[in-house]
C-alpha cells in the first residue's frame, strides 16, 4: 500500500491539473504560464539534487553519480532527437515537422517530460525498500509529492490547448489526465528494474536526476524565460526549488 501511494500521487497531480480545464474559459495568461514553467523547473532541480543525486553520492561516489547523471542526459537527448514532439508552454506550441497531428505531438511531448519523473519515483521507492538502508520512505514520499505539485500545472498546460483546439472539455480533461498515465507505469517498471539490480542503485538514481535535469534545461527554463516578464518565471523557479527543498527536509 505504501508503495502504491508513491506511484499514484504524481498521477493525481496531473488529474487535478487537468480538471482545471473546467474552470478556465480562454486559457491562462503569459505571465501565469511562465510562473508555471518556472515552478515546475524549480521543483525538478531540487528533487534531482536532494532526492536523487545526494543519496546516490552517499551510497557510492561522486564519480559514479556523475556517470549516471550524464547517462540520463544522453538518454533524454536521444529521445528528444528521435521522437517528434511539441515544445509546449501555456499558450503556444511549436513542434518538429512530422505527419502526426498536433494533439499526438502534444501527447508525445508530455510523455517525454514524464519519463524521467516516473523513473525517479520508481528508483526512489526501490531505494526506500533496499535491504541496506537506501533512502528513507519519507524522502521518497517527498519526491512523489514534489512531482505531483509540478504535475498539477502540467495537467492544465496539456488540457487547455486541447480544449482551445476544439475538443470538448471532457475530451481535453481525459487526454490531459492520460498524459500522466506514463508516470505510475514508468515508476513500477523502474522499481522492478532497480530492485532486480540493486547494486546499480546509485547509478540509476543519478540517471533519473540527469534525465530530469535535461527536461528542465531543454524545455522548462526556455519557456519560463523567453519574451517579456521573464522575472516571473525566475520567481516561480525559486518558489518551486524552495518548496521541494523544504518538503525533503520535513519528510526526509
Amino acid at each position: 500500500m505504501a508503495l502504491a501511494i508513491l506511484f499514484i500521487v504524481p498521477f493525481l497531480g496531473t488529474l487535478l491539473g487537468a480538471l482545471a480545464v473546467y474552470l478556465f474559459r480562454s486559457g491562462i495568461g503569459e505571465g501565469t504560464g511562465k510562473a508555471v514553467s518556472g515552478f515546475a523547473g524549480g521543483v525538478m532541480i531540487a528533487a534531482s539534487v536532494w532526492s536523487l543525486l545526494l543519496p546516490a553520492i552517499e551510497d557510492s561516489s561522486y564519480f559514479t553519480a556523475a556517470a549516471g547523471f550524464m547517462l540520463g542526459i544522453i538518454f533524454l537527448l536521444i529521445i528528444d532527437t528521435v521522437v517528434p514532439h511539441l515544445h509546449v508552454n501555456a499558450e503556444n506550441a511549436e513542434g518538429k515537422s512530422s505527419g502526426l497531428s498536433r494533439s499526438a505531438l502534444l501527447m508525445l511531448s508530455v510523455t517525454i517530460h514524464n519519463i524521467p519523473e516516473g523513473m525517479a519515483v520508481g528508483a526512489a521507492a526501490a531505494a526506500a525498500v533496499a535491504a541496506e538502508g537506501g533512502i528513507p520512505y519519507a524522502s521518497a514520499l517527498a519526491l512523489s509529492l514534489g512531482i505531483a505539485l509540478q504535475n498539477f500545472p502540467e495537467g492544465l498546460v496539456v488540457s487547455m490547448p486541447l480544449y482551445k483546439e476544439g475538443k470538448s472539455r471532457g475530451r481535453a480533461f481525459l487526454e490531459g489526465t492520460l498524459s500522466g498515465a506514463v508516470e505510475p507505469a514508468g515508476a513500477v517498471l523502474a522499481f522492478i528494474f532497480v530492485s532486480a539490480l540493486s547494486s546499480l542503485l546509485p547509478v540509476l538514481l543519478s540517471f533519473a536526476a540527469g534525465a530530469m535535469f535535461y527536461v528542465v534545461v531543454e524545455e522548462l527554463i526556455p519557456e519560463a524565460s523567453e519574451g517579456e516578464h521573464s522575472n516571473v518565471g525566475t520567481v516561480g523557479a525559486a518558489l518551486g526549488f524552495v518548496l521541494m527543498m523544504l518538503l525533503d527536509g520535513i519528510f526526509g
